[in-house]
């Protein structure tokens, strides 16, 4: 039989997804299931996205620009603008998603072999893209009792070698929900230009910023702008998932020049998406001020309920809508697999994330979770209801 290429055989399986079957079985059954393991906002995507494609007409659906429609791209330039963020129209491409836009930048920047750096836990689709890329991750350490904030830029150094290429992170963070502060980023900045590194910074979370907090972008660095590749999305700020509308920025425009090769070879972004995305730079700014009070209204519940929760760890994350949490368990996965196969309250059941593919140092996060609160908070109450008595459950079967 003909084999698979190691690169393909080398990816692991989504950790947010993997369960996905077990959760369609349970559903089957009648069981209700809350879905914590995904960031899959249920706040109403604006009104003027689906408006702006309703009045679209053409007689025929065409290939747009591989680089992306004119429109879009110049309403990301006056997105931007409200953030202080200057870019022009030569330093955007539209992808399909920020998962394009990383997995296009890894490839532009790394050979086989090469190697990133990357502040761990963090998405596990970093390590998916870096596989399909054929380089590596190599990660530095955060931990929980200290925010996952970064370590001293002494720490982060040890790290880099003669094959490191990049420093990838994303700010605010998936899935720790950290806030870099504008002095963390100045740490990567000058680790970056004194091995000659790019940054590809992660920023579509950058609406969900709590506490009173200062968001600072890369792209506010102004001696980083030959280095900077900013990645970022409409999916969560305008809880737009499944129009996979994103862009990858930088003001290198040799490397901008390449990465639109990548993108020629697959032709273009879906137009229809990219017409409705254009619209969603009107959306009033009261749309973000609400929904920024209701994810923070979120995490409360979310971090109050699991503080109750005998043996449970966390701290409470300041951006982003995720949060890590140990569990008193041996294997996070198997409890969360039971929940799914074995466990219910009332016929309900949640679905978490298990944390261990966050990591990739081996053996760390084995008995941690992912929890999104992108679920209103009368269903997180009732979520996270099910899980503290389903932990009484599991242990005393498992001990």
């Amino acid at each position: 039989m003909p084999k698979l290429s190691s690169r393909v055989l080398r990816m692991q399986a989504s950790p947010i997804r993997k369960f996905a079957p077990l959760a369609d079985d349970a559903k089957s059954k009648g069981k209700k299931i809350y879905y914590l393991n995904i960031g899959q906002p249920d706040i109403h995507t604006p009104e003027i996205f689906y408006k702006a494609i309703s009045e679209f007409r053409d007689h025929v659906l065409k290939y747009s620009e591989s680089q992306g429609i004119p429109e879009l791209i110049s309403s990301f330039i006056k997105y931007y603008k409200k953030w202080g963020i200057e870019l022009n129209k030569n330093e955007i491409i539209i992808t399909n998603g920020g998962s394009e836009a990383v997995l296009f930048a890894l490839m532009a920047i790394t050979d086989y072999g090469d190697n990133v750096l990357i502040p761990e836990p963090f998405y596990t689709n970093y390590n998916g893209f870096s596989q399909a890329a054929g380089i590596n991750i190599k990660p530095f350490l955060t931990y929980a009792k200290q925010g996952f904030h970064l370590p001293s830029e002494e720490e982060i150094e040890k790290h880099v070698d003669d094959r490191t290429k990049a420093i990838l992170l994303s700010n605010p963070g998936n899935p720790t929900g950290v806030v870099y502060s504008k002095e963390e980023l100045n740490r990567i900045a000058n680790i970056a230009k004194k091995h000659d590194l790019y940054v590809i910074s992660d920023e579509v979370y950058r609406e969900f910023v709590y506490d009173g907090l200062e968001y600072t972008s890369f792209m506010h660095l102004k001696d980083m702008n030959n280095r900077v590749i900013l990645v970022d999305s409409i999916s969560k700020r305008y809880s737009a998932c499944g129009a996979r509308i994103g862009l990858v920025a930088s003001k290198n425009h040799e490397l901008m020049e390449n990465i639109l090769k990548l993108c020629q070879s697959r032709l273009c972004v879906p137009i229809i998406e990219q017409i409705g995305a254009a619209k969603l730079v009107d959306t009033p700014d009261e749309y973000f001020i609400e929904i920024k009070k209701e994810y923070q209204r979120r995490r409360d519940v979310v971090y109050s309920a699991l503080k109750e929760m005998p043996g449970v760890i966390c701290e409470k994350p300041t951006g982003a809508f995720y949060m890590i949490a140990k569990l008193p368990v041996k294997s996070a996965e198997d409890f969360v697999e039971w929940l799914l196969t074995d466990y219910s309250m009332d016929n309900e059941t949640v679905m978490l994330a298990p944390a261990e593919g966050f990591y990739a140092t081996q053996g760390l996060g084995k008995d941690e979770v992912r929890i999104s609160y992108c679920l209103n908070t009368e269903d997180l109450k009732k979520a996270m209801n099910i899980i503290k008595n389903g932990l009484l459950e599991y242990r005393k079967l498992k001990e």
